[in-house]
């Protein structure tokens, strides 16, 4: 069996394994189109450019969504569940920047209905300029036998 993260292995202040990665157009353009955002900035260089102003095409806010969901789950492992998230962007990511998302454990508890539940703080920055910040709570097993996954109705309480 594949070790699994527990909740009795993580601390406040663990620092998650930084994930650095390259964007190009086809990042920000796949990011797009399985959104279903067809607004041309996200994929139309000169409407980006000579219309919007801004530098090239840039990654809407889903895309980021799914970066920062797959950074968490990447740490947590097939049974982390993510409750909640709330992220803020502060600049936009283009095509030739490279990404780095960092993340530490702000708090660890158990609620009241048996679920583990682990706080953490997350970036992402370009170049060390701070492009967006995440706040995220996600559901990770108390113990071997646990599943956050399986929990339904009350035992569910992102």
């Amino acid at each position: 069996m594949t070790n699994r993260l527990t909740l009795d292995s993580v601390q406040p202040g663990d620092v998650l394994p930084e994930l650095v990665y390259p964007v190009t157009a086809t990042t920000i353009v796949l990011g797009a189109l399985a959104a279903r955002d067809w607004r041309p900035m996200h994929h139309d260089h000169d409407f980006a450019v000579n219309r919007n102003g801004t530098q090239d095409i840039f990654m809407n806010t889903p895309n980021q969504a799914a970066w920062f969901e797959r950074f968490v789950t990447d740490w947590t492992g097939p049974t982390g569940r993510l409750g909640r998230m709330k992220f803020r962007m502060k600049g936009s990511v283009f095509p030739g920047d490279t990404m780095t998302m960092r993340g530490v454990v702000d708090g660890v508890e158990t609620d009241d209905a048996g679920c583990g539940w682990v706080s953490l703080t997350v970036s992402l920055t370009v170049d060390g300029d701070l492009k967006t910040d995440c706040a995220a709570r996600v559901a990770i097993p108390t113990d071997a036998s646990d599943n956050p996954w399986a929990r339904r109705g009350d035992a569910w309480r992102p």
